[in-house]
C-alpha cells in the first residue's frame, strides 16, 4: 500500500496534481498512478482503500500481473485517476465514498452491504456519485424509504409549511412557437400540491422504484461478474486513445443524465436565509399576499412574480434542463431562486426574496417574445407562476440551450413561411447568419446547434402547422424540415395532445410575396385546364376505390394512436358525426407527419420501374382482325403491271370507294385497343388473286411520349408501313394534314380554339411526323414522288430505305488487287466517308501498344485501422466512392488510315460486307512511358506519330478526326484547336522501344491526302462529319449567320448565355432575373442587355397588354423582337405532382414553367430551350414533360427532348443532369441541352437538330440514366448520341481544374488575389483565357464554425475519406481557442444491426441502435464525431460523403449552391486544404471562365454558379443551333441559284 502522505489542503492537493501532469512523460504508468494515489490516499473511503490493499499485495506476491493491476486500480478509480487538470476532490465533496457540500451519505449507502470484487467496487462508486448531496442523514431505515426533504446549509430540518389541499387539474403541455407569438400562456398543472407530499402517499411507489433499482444493480454485477480473468487482461493491454465501453453507463433515473459525465453537475445548496415558497410568498416585499390572506383556490387566483439567479434540479439535486420531458412525464423538478415583483425588471438580486427548494414544477410555458427578440419562459407550481428572468451562474450553459432553441424555432418558422422551397443548406445558411438577441448567453448559431435542437424545432413547425389552415401545405414536408428530420432523426408525432392545448390565438406571420399568379396566354391555359379537370376526376374515382385498403397513417406514433377531436371539419364530415362522408379526410388533430414526410419523399423520388409506353412500332407486331367484306372489287383497269402485281387505283368494298391516297382504319384482333390508322399508298392483285393493298401507319398520341396528354384526334406520321389485305380494312376515315399558318410567327397570344376538327367520330387530323426511336416531332417529310412511280408511292419506304443504304458500310473507288487483298481509296459508313489519310476514332480496346505500362494505379486495399480511435470506420465496407474517376473508360484509340482492303472471296470478288483498315497508331501523352502525369500538363489534343501499324475492322470505327502535324498549320495551334472538337496535331514521333520522342517521318509529315491548315484537302465532296460542331469545309466568310436576337428568362448569372455567345449563335438582347445579385452579375458580364429584375409574370402581362416600357423606363422586347427563347424554369410548384388534386393543379397552373411556355407561346421565337434538372421527368410519371411537349406540339412547333452529363461536354460537375427541350418555331430551329433536360423546339419550316454529339469527354456511364423514365428508353433521352462507351478526350479531372489556384485558409474573403504561378493543365489554360490576367476573382470560401472547422482539419487527406474517418479523441482545439467536450463521443447502446467492434465496443450512440424508441438524454453535442450521423447512419447509407474530401483524380460529384460539409452536396472539402471548396473553384467546375464576374456574398455568388447551366454545355448546344441556322441559309442560298438558272433557261 502506498505510504500515507500529510494530510493535505484541497488547494495543496490540485497544485500537487498539476504538478505531477506536468512532470508525468518521464513516470511510467504505474509510476505515475502510484504517486496519484499517494496524495489521494486520504481522500478515500475505507473500504476503498482497503481494496486498494489487497490488489496491492496480489501483486507483490505476482496474483497479479502488473498490467491487470493497473486495469483493476482504474476500474476501481476511473474518475480520480483522470483528473489530468488537477481538480482534486475536496474532503466536503463526495465522488468515490465521500461527501460533498459537508454533508454525510444518505443511510440507504450506510446500510448497503460492501462487496469485495472490482468490479463490485466500481459500481458502488457509480452508485455513490448518483447520490444526492441534499439527502437527509437519518438512521432509521424505514425512513429512508420515504421521500425526504432537502435540508440547507443553515438548518437541520427543513421548515415545515402547510400547503394547500387542493388538487389542480393535470395536463402534459410542451411548449409551442405558436404560442411565443401569443400574450397569453398556457400551464400545465401536477397531480401533487407540492414537493412536501405526504410520506404515506408515496410510500409503495418509492419502495418499488428502489427494489427496481437494486435489482438492475444485481444485473449489472452479475454481468461484471462474469467477465473472466482473460477479458481483464485483453482489457489491460489495451493502450491505445479510447477504452471499448462494454456496458452501457449508469443513467440517474430522475433527469436521465449520464452519472459519469464530467459535465453532471450540482446545485451547490441554498443560501441561509433562504425561504420555503409558501414563506417566500407572503413575504412584504412581493407586496401580493400577506401571510393571513388565502389566495390559492382556483387556477386564475395564483400570483405571478419574476425569478431571477434560479436553478433547476431533480430530487437528488443534478441541474437539469426543464423542456426534454422531464416534467411531461412527472418527474419532479424544483427550482431555487431570488423572487421579485412581477413589475420588476431588474434582475439584479436587490428588492427580492431569496427562496429554495420551490415547485415541484408543474408546467413551463412561454407567454410570447418579449419586444418580438426575447421569449418569456414560466414555471407553474402549486402556489404560483414565475417568469424567470436571468438564470445563475451554474444554470447559465443549461438555460442558455434553452434559449437557443426557442429562438431557432422562431427563425426557422418565420424563415419557411416566407421560402417554403428552400434547400436544408439553405436554412442552415439563414441561421448562421441569424445574430441572436442582446441579452441572450450565446453569440452564435451554428448547425451543431440546430441539429442538437432539431428535435424541438421539428416539434414546433408540427405546432405552427396544426394551428394553420387545412388547405395550406405543411411546412413540415419543405425539402429542407426533411433533410433536417433525416439527418438529426428526429422522432415524429410525440406529445402532439399536449402541443394542441397550448395554442391558444397563434399569430400568423405575414408571408413575402412570391412570384404573382402566373400570366398566361389562352392556348396554354386551355391545354392545362382541360388536361386537369379530367385528370383530377379520374384521380378522385381511383382514389375511392383504393381509400379501403390504402393505409393512410403509420399507426406507430402518437399522433395515430388519439382519437377524432369530432370538432375540425374533417371529423364534421364523419358519418358518425353526423357528415356526409364524402371528404375522406382524415381528423385535422390525427393527420400522420410520417406519411405527409414519406410521400413528400416519393414526390420527389425518380421512379425507374415505369411501365414503358406503347410503341407505335407494336402496331407491325400487333394482330389484325379480318373484316367480313364479301363484295371487293376493282374499279377501272390496273394502271401499271409489273408482271406478278396488277396495280389499281381504285376498289369498291361493299359500296364505299377507296383510292390511292385515301385514310383508313384497321381493326385489332384486340377489341379493347383503338382502330389503327392508315393512308393507302398503293393496291394490287397479286399471282393468286388476292386483292392487297400497302398502308403508312399514322400513331396516335396516346402512342408517343405524349401519352393521355395528347388531343385524342391528333395523329402523327411514322415509319411504319406494311402489305395487308384489302379484307382487314374496317372503314374509311377523313385524316386532315394542318399546315402552318403563313403568319405563326404574329399568332401568338391570341384567342385560339383549342380544337383543331369536329369529332365525328371519323375525322382525324396531324401537324407531325414523329420518331418513336428518338421521342421527336418534326415537320413531316417533303418527299414527292415521280411519275413513273405515283401509283406505289410510300414515304415511309423510301425513308427507310435511305437510312438502310446510308447505315451499309461500303468500299469504292478500288485502286488495285494485292495479296488476295482489295485496296480502295475510299470507304463510307452512315453518310460519313473515310480516304486513305483520314484520321478515325476507335474503341479503347480496338489495338494495343507496343510498350506494356503498368496496370492503372488502383486505390489500395485498405489495412487494418485501430477501430477505437476510428469508431465509425467500419461503415466504410464498400470501395464505391462517389466522385472518383477509378473506374471511368479510356478515350478513343486515334489511328490515321494507310490503307482500305476487302479480302478476296474464293470466286475471285472481294468479300466487301468486312472492310477492314490498316493504320498507323498515334500515341497520347499518357499512353507513352511518361504515363499519365504527361497529359495532365499537355493540351488535350496532343498525340505522337508512330510508325506502328494495326489491322481494325471498318465497322469498330467511331469517327473521323482530323490530325495533322503542326509545323504544317498556318494557324497558331489554339485557334486551329478551337475550331472543332475532332482536332487533333503532333509536333514530335514516339520510338516505344527506345522510349524516346524524335522527328516525325516524312511520311508522317506530308501525307499524301492532307494540305496544310484546317485540314484542307479532306476533299469537299465529303459529308459532314457526325459532329454538328465540325465547321463545313463548304462555310464562307460570306455565310456566317447573323447572331440571333435572344430574350433569356430565369438568366441567373448567365451561364446559358455565356455559352451561346461563347457559340457565336447569340446576342442576348434581354433577360429576366428577379434575384437581385443574380441580376447584378447579369449585367456586370454583359453591360450591353437589358436586365428585367422583377417578376416574369409581371412583365408578360404588360407585354401583352400592349405597353412599350416598364415602370423603370426600360424598352420590352414585342412581338417580332425574339428569335430564341432560353430559360430554365424553378419546378418547385409542381413538386406535389404524383398526387392530383384541385390543390396540386392550383400550384401546378400557377407555376414558372406554365409561365414560361406563355412566353413561348407569345413571342413564338425561332429557336426555344428549355432547360431543367433531371427530376423534371420524374413527376406523375413525367406529366409535366408531356404537358409541355402537348403545349409546344399544339403551338406549330417542331420539338425533342433529351438527356445529358454535364461532365462529357466539359465541365467537372457532375450535378445536373441537364433536362433540355428544343424547339424550333416557324423559320427557325431548336437545340437541345445536356445532363439536365432540355426541350429544344424549331418551327415547322426549320429543321429540328439533334442533341450535341457527346460525350466529348469520358466518363463514368454508371452516372447514366436509368433503363425507362417516365415511359422513355435510355435510348429515347440520348437523342442522336453514338458514343455511349468511350469519347474524344479523356476526363477532365479536380486537378485539372483548380490545382494551379493559391492557397487559401477557411473563411478567406480577399476578392482579389494573384495567381501566383502560370496555368499547369490544358483546362487551366482555357479557363484562364488567350488574355494575361494577373488578378484572381472570387477565390473565397465560407467561414465554417470552429468546431466544424476542427472536424475538416481531421479528416485524412486520402482519397475518399469522409467523416467515417474522423478520430474518437477527447479534447480536440478549435479555433476560436474553445475545445470539444472534454468526453470524446460515447457508445452507450449495442447496436443490433451492426454489433460490437473486434474490441467489444459498442456501436449504438441511441437507445434506437437497440430497438427502442430514441432517449432525448442520449444526444450528445460538441463532439468530433457529430452524433447525429451515428444515430441515422443506419437509415441512410451511413451518410456517405458528408465531410467529404475531393478526389485530385475525380470530378465533382454534384453542383454546389451551398458548401456544406454535411448538406446534400457531400464532398465539399478540398483534397488537401482544411476548408470547403471556394467560389471560384466551383465555378471552375461548372466551366465558367476566371474572367466571369459574380456579385454578392460568398453565399449569393456560391448560389450563382450552382444555379447557373454550365457554358460549356450551353456552347455545345449553341453550335447545334448555328449549325441549323447554317443549314437553312445553305438551303436557301441553293434554291435561289436554282430559281436564277430556271429563270435563264426560260
Amino acid at each position: 500500500m502506498p505510504a500515507r502522505a500529510a494530510p493535505l489542503t484541497p488547494e495543496e492537493l490540485r497544485r500537487r496534481l498539476k504538478d505531477l501532469e506536468k512532470s508525468e512523460d518521464g513516470l511510467s504508468e504505474r509510476e505515475c498512478i502510484k504517486e496519484k494515489l499517494s496524495l489521494m490516499h486520504s481522500f478515500l473511503q475505507a473500504d476503498v482503500q482497503n481494496q486498494l490493499k489487497d490488489l496491492e499485495t496480489q501483486l507483490r506476491q505476482e496474483e497479479l500481473s502488473e498490467d491487470r493491476y493497473l486495469a483493476q486500480v482504474k476500474a476501481l478509480l476511473p474518475k480520480e485517476l483522470s483528473l489530468g487538470n488537477g481538480d482534486a476532490p475536496e474532503p466536503g465533496q463526495k465522488t468515490n465514498g465521500y461527501t460533498e457540500n459537508g454533508t454525510c451519505g444518505s443511510d440507504e449507502e450506510s446500510e448497503r452491504p460492501s462487496h469485495k470484487g472490482v468490479e463490485d467496487a466500481a459500481m458502488e462508486t457509480e452508485d455513490a456519485a448518483a447520490s444526492s448531496s441534499f439527502s437527509t442523514p437519518l438512521s432509521s431505515p424505514t425512513v429512508s424509504k420515504a421521500r425526504r426533504g432537502r435540508r440547507s446549509k443553515s438548518n437541520s430540518e427543513n421548515r415545515k409549511s402547510p400547503g394547500s389541499s387542493r388538487i389542480t387539474r393535470s395536463s402534459g403541455k410542451q411548449p409551442t412557437i405558436v404560442a411565443m407569438f401569443s400574450k397569453g400562456s398556457t400551464k400545465r398543472k401536477s397531480e401533487e400540491v407540492n414537493g412536501e407530499v405526504k410520506h404515506e402517499m408515496n410510500t409503495e411507489p418509492e419502495e418499488e422504484e428502489e427494489e427496481s433499482g437494486e435489482k438492475d444493480q444485481d444485473e449489472k454485477r452479475i454481468k461484471m461478474e462474469s467477465k473472466d480473468g482473460s477479458e481483464v487482461m485483453e482489457e489491460a493491454n489495451q493502450v491505445k486513445i479510447i477504452t471499448p465501453v462494454k456496458t452501457t453507463p449508469p443513467k440517474c433515473a430522475d433527469c436521465r443524465q449520464y452519472l459519469d459525465d464530467p459535465d453532471l453537475k450540482f446545485f451547490q445548496g441554498d443560501p441561509d436565509d433562504a425561504l420555503d415558497e409558501p414563506e417566500m410568498l407572503t413575504d412584504e416585499r412581493l407586496s401580493i399576499f400577506d401571510a393571513n390572506e388565502d389566495g390559492f383556490e382556483s387556477y386564475d387566483d395564483l400570483p405571478q412574480h419574476k425569478v431571477t439567479s434560479f436553478s433547476v434540479y431533480d430530487r437528488k439535486g443534478h441541474l437539469c434542463p426543464f423542456d426534454t420531458g422531464l416534467i411531461e412525464r412527472n418527474i419532479e423538478l424544483y427550482f431555487s431562486g431570488t423572487v421579485k415583483p412581477i413589475y420588476d425588471d431588474n434582475p439584479c438580486l436587490d428588492g427580492g426574496v431569496r427562496a429554495k427548494k420551490m415547485g415541484p414544477i408543474n408546467a413551463w410555458w412561454i407567454t410570447g417574445f418579449d419586444g418580438g427578440e426575447k421569449a418569456l419562459i414560466g414555471f407553474t407550481t402549486a402556489f404560483a407562476d414565475y417568469i424567470l428572468m436571468e438564470s445563475s451562474e451554474e444554470y447559465a450553459p443549461i438555460f442558455a440551450l434553452m434559449q437557443e432553441k426557442i429562438y431557432m424555432s422562431k427563425i426557422v418558422v418565420e424563415f419557411l413561411q416566407n421560402n417554403p422551397d428552400v434547400s436544408y443548406e439553405d436554412l442552415l445558411n439563414k441561421i448562421e447568419t441569424t445574430v441572436p438577441p442582446a441579452g441572450l448567453n450565446f453569440n452564435r448559431f451554428t448547425e451543431d446547434s440546430l441539429l442538437r435542437h432539431a428535435q424541438f424545432v421539428v416539434e414546433q413547425v408540427e405546432s405552427y402547422d396544426e394551428a394553420g389552415d387545412s388547405d395550406e401545405p405543411p411546412v413540415l414536408i419543405t425539402p429542407c424540415m426533411r433533410d433536417l428530420i433525416k439527418l438529426a432523426g428526429v422522432t415524429l408525432g410525440k406529445r402532439r395532445a399536449a402541443r394542441r392545448q397550448a395554442i391558444r390565438h397563434p399569430t400568423k406571420i405575414d408571408k413575402d410575396k412570391g412570384p404573382t399568379k402566373a400570366t398566361t396566354t389562352k392556348l396554354v391555359y386551355l391545354i392545362f385546364d382541360t388536361f386537369f379537370s379530367e385528370q383530377i376526376e379520374k384521380d378522385e374515382k381511383e382514389e375511392d376505390k383504393e381509400n379501403a385498403s390504402k393505409r393512410r397513417r403509420c399507426g406507430v406514433c402518437e399522433v395515430c394512436q388519439q382519437p377524432e377531436c369530432g370538432k375540425c371539419k374533417a371529423c364534421q364530415d364523419m358519418i358518425k358525426f353526423g357528415g356526409s362522408g364524402k371528404s375522406k379526410q382524415a381528423c385535422f388533430h390525427r393527420r400522420c407527419p410520417n406519411l405527409a414526410v414519406r410521400e413528400a419523399d416519393e414526390d420527389e423520388e425518380v421512379d425507374d420501374n415505369i411501365p414503358e409506353v406503347p410503341s407505335p412500332k407494336k402496331m407491325l407486331q400487333g394482330r389484325k382482325k379480318k373484316q367480313n367484306k364479301s363484295r371487293i372489287s376493282w374499279v377501272g383497269d390496273p394502271v401499271k403491271s409489273d408482271g406478278k402485281k396488277d396495280y389499281y387505283q381504285k376498289v369498291c368494298i361493299d359500296s364505299e370507294t377507296l383510292q390511292v391516297g385515301d385514310c383508313v382504319s384497321v381493326s385489332p384482333d384486340d377489341p379493347t385497343k383503338a382502330l389503327y390508322l392508315a393512308r393507302i399508298t398503293a393496291m394490287w392483285e397479286d399471282a393468286n388473286n388476292e386483292p392487297m393493298f400497302h398502308v403508312h401507319w399514322f400513331c396516335r398520341g396516346t402512342d408517343t411520349v405524349l401519352g393521355a396528354t395528347s388531343d385524342p384526334l391528333e395523329l402523327f406520321l411514322v415509319d411504319e408501313c406494311e402489305d395487308m389485305q384489302l379484307s382487314y380494312i374496317h372503314g374509311k376515315v377523313n385524316v386532315i394534314y394542318k399546315a402552318p399558318s403563313e403568319n405563326w410567327a404574329l399568332e401568338g397570344g391570341l384567342d385560339v380554339e383549342i380544337k383543331m376538327v369536329e369529332d365525328d367520330g371519323r375525322t382525324y387530323f396531324y401537324q407531325m411526323w414523329y420518331d418513336q426511336e428518338y421521342a421527336r416531332f418534326e415537320t413531316p417529310p417533303k418527299t414527292q414522288p415521280s411519275e413513273d412511280n405515283k401509283y406505289k408511292f410510300c414515304m415511309s419506304c423510301t425513308r427507310l430505305d435511305e437510312v438502310r443504304q446510308k447505315e451499309i458500310p461500303k468500299a469504292l473507288e478500288p485502286r488495285e488487287e494485292v495479296d488476295g487483298k482489295m485496296y480502295y481509296s475510299l470507304a463510307t459508313k452512315n453518310g460519313v466517308q473515310f480516304r486513305v489519310g483520314d484520321g478515325v476514332f476507335l474503341l479503347p480496346d480496338a489495338f494495343s501498344f507496343s510498350l506494356r505500362l503498368a496496370s492503372p494505379v488502383k486505390r489500395l486495399r485498405k489495412e487494418a485501422v485501430d477501430e477505437e480511435l476510428h469508431p465509425e470506420h467500419y461503415r466504410k465496407y464498400s470501395e464505391y466512392i462517389k466522385g472518383s474517376n477509378q473506374d471511368a473508360p479510356g478515350p478513343y484509340r486515334i489511328g490515321r488510315i494507310k490503307a482500305i482492303f476487302c479480302n478476296m472471296r474464293s470466286n475471285g470478288r472481294p468479300n466487301e460486307a468486312e472492310i477492314k483498315l490498316r493504320v498507323y497508331k498515334l500515341y497520347r501523352p499518357e499512353n507513352t512511358h511518361k504515363s499519365v502525369k504527361a497529359s495532365y500538363h499537355a493540351d488535350i489534343n496532343l498525340l505522337y506519330w508512330s510508325d506502328e501499324e494495326a489491322i481494325v475492322e471498318f465497322r469498330d470505327v467511331q469517327g473521323r478526326c482530323t490530325v495533322v502535324y503542326g509545323e504544317d498549320l498556318t494557324e497558331c495551334i489554339h485557334d486551329y484547336s478551337a475550331s472543332g472538337s475532332d482536332r487533333f496535331y503532333f509536333l514530335e514521333a514516339y520510338n516505344a522501344k527506345t522510349k524516346s520522342f524524335e522527328d516525325p517521318p516524312y511520311h508522317a509529315r506530308s501525307s499524301g491526302n492532307k494540305g496544310k491548315g484546317k485540314g484542307k484537302g479532306k476533299g469537299k465532296s465529303k459529308a459532314k462529319s457526325s459532329g454538328a460542331s465540325e465547321p463545313s469545309e463548304i462555310e464562307a466568310p460570306e455565310m456566317k449567320p447573323l447572331k440571333l436576337r435572344t430574350l433569356d428568362v430565369f438568366s441567373g448569372c448567365g451561364g446559358l448565355s455565356e455559352g451561346f455567345h461563347q457559340a457565336e449563335v447569340s446576342d442576348t438582347s434581354w433577360a429576366v432575373e428577379m434575384w437581385e445579385p443574380a441580376a447584378q452579375a447579369f449585367r456586370l458580364n454583359n453591360p450591353g442587355t437589358t436586365v428585367f429584375t422583377e417578376d416574369c409574370n409581371v412583365l408578360l402581362k404588360l407585354v401583352m397588354s400592349g405597353e412599350k416600357t416598364n415602370s423603370l423606363g426600360q424598352k420590352l422586347p414585342q412581338k417580332g423582337d425574339v428569335e430564341l427563347l432560353c430559360g430554365g424554369p424553378p419546378c418547385q410548384g409542381f413538386s406535389g405532382m404524383n398526387r392530383f388534386n384541385s390543390r396540386t393543379y392550383s400550384k401546378f397552373k400557377n407555376s414558372l414553367v406554365v409561365s414560361f411556355l406563355s412566353y413561348c407561346d407569345y413571342y413564338r421565337p425561332r429557336f426555344f430551350l428549355l432547360e431543367n434538372v433531371r427530376n423534371f421527368v420524374s413527376f406523375r410519371r413525367s406529366m409535366v414533360l408531356k404537358l409541355t411537349l402537348r403545349c409546344l406540339v399544339r403551338m406549330g412547333y417542331q420539338c425533342t427532348f433529351g438527356v445529358l452529363q454535364v461532365p462529357c461536354s466539359g465541365s467537372i460537375s457532375a450535378g445536373g443532369k441537364l433536362s433540355w427541350g428544343l424547339g424550333a418555331g416557324e423559320g427557325g430551329q431548336n437545340p437541345i441541352a445536356v445532363e439536365s433536360h432540355c426541350f429544344t423546339c424549331s418551327s415547322m419550316a426549320e429543321k429540328l437538330p439533334h442533341v450535341p454529339e457527346a460525350p466529348l469527354h469520358v466518363f463514368l456511364a454508371s452516372l447514366g440514366l436509368p433503363a425507362q423514365c417516365g415511359g422513355w428508353t435510355t435510348r429515347n433521352l440520348l437523342a442522336n448520341i453514338t458514343r455511349t462507351y468511350s469519347g474524344p478526350f479523356r476526363t477532365i479531372t479536380v486537378r485539372d481544374t483548380m490545382s494551379d489556384l493559391p492557397e487559401i485558409r477557411n473563411g478567406a474573403s480577399a476578392l482579389e488575389i494573384s495567381y501566383n504561378g502560370e496555368p499547369q493543365s490544358w483546362f487551366q489554360r482555357q479557363i484562364r483565357g488567350s488574355q494575361y490576367q494577373p488578378i484572381l476573382r472570387d477565390h473565397i470560401c465560407k467561414d465554417m464554425s470552429a468546431l466544424v472547422a476542427a472536424r475538416m482539419r481531421h479528416i485524412p487527406l486520402a482519397p475518399g475519406s469522409d467523416w467515417r474517418d474522423l478520430p474518437n479523441i477527447e479534447g480536440a482545439a478549435l479555433s476560436d481557442g474553445q475545445y470539444t467536450n472534454s468526453e470524446r463521443l460515447p457508445y452507450t447502446h449495442h447496436d443490433k444491426k451492426n454489433g460490437r467492434s473486434n474490441m467489444g465496443a459498442m456501436r449504438g450512440v441511441c437507445s434506437c441502435a437497440e430497438g427502442k424508441p430514441c432517449d432525448p438524454a442520449d444526444r450528445q453535442f460538441n463532439t468530433l464525431i457529430p452524433w447525429c450521423l451515428p444515430h441515422t447512419g443506419n437509415r441512410h447509407n451511413h451518410w456517405a460523403g458528408l465531410y467529404g474530401r475531393l478526389e485530385w483524380d475525380g470530378f465533382f460529384s454534384t453542383t454546389v449552391t451551398n458548401p456544406e460539409p454535411m448538406g446534400k452536396q457531400g464532398r465539399v472539402l478540398h483534397p488537401e486544404q482544411h476548408r470547403v471548396v471556394s467560389v471560384r473553384e466551383c465555378a471552375r467546375s461548372q466551366g465558367f471562365p476566371d474572367t466571369y464576374r459574380l456579385f454578392g456574398n460568398v453565399l449569393d455568388k456560391h448560389r450563382q454558379v450552382g444555379n447557373a447551366v454550365p457554358p460549356p454545355l450551353a456552347k455545345a448546344i449553341g453550335l447545334e443551333i448555328k449549325a441549323c441556322v447554317l443549314a437553312k441559309m445553305k438551303e436557301e442560298a441553293a434554291e435561289s441559284i436554282k430559281q436564277e438558272k430556271m429563270e435563264i433557261l426560260d
